[in-house]
């Protein structure tokens, strides 16, 4: 079992190109006997975004703090704290910090094979 805070997770940059103000901590990965799936929690300034991309997985997510949008090539929804988002695979997709404050939210991803 593990248990820690999650200030205890290393806070780094995100490998892809295109973000702003992105930093992420890999919470739950392999290195903890997580077969399946790995949780990140994503932390993103103000103004700040993810890069507009798209890949064959899937993601699930869950806002806890700050508003934004999420966007597509074409389309754009506002999010708030307590919201849930689906990513299908192979989905555009992009997450805008569109407050004041610090955006937060866990992302869960597969494995890839």
């Amino acid at each position: 079992m593990k248990h820690i805070h999650y200030s205890e997770v290393k806070l780094e940059a995100p490998k892809e190109q295109g973000a702003k103000g992105v930093m992420m901590r890999w919470m739950i990965t392999k290195k903890d006997g997580a077969k399946n799936f790995a949780m990140r929690l994503f932390e993103v300034e103000p103004d700040g975004y993810t890069p507009l991309h798209q890949h064959d997985w899937e993601h699930e997510v869950f806002i806890l703090e700050g508003n934004g949008i999420i966007k597509d090539k074409t389309n754009e929804e506002p999010f708030k704290p307590g919201d849930v988002l689906f990513v299908s695979p192979m989905e555009w997709h992009q997450f805008v910090n569109t407050s004041k404050k610090t955006l937060k939210f866990l992302c869960l991803i597969p494995y890839k094979e």
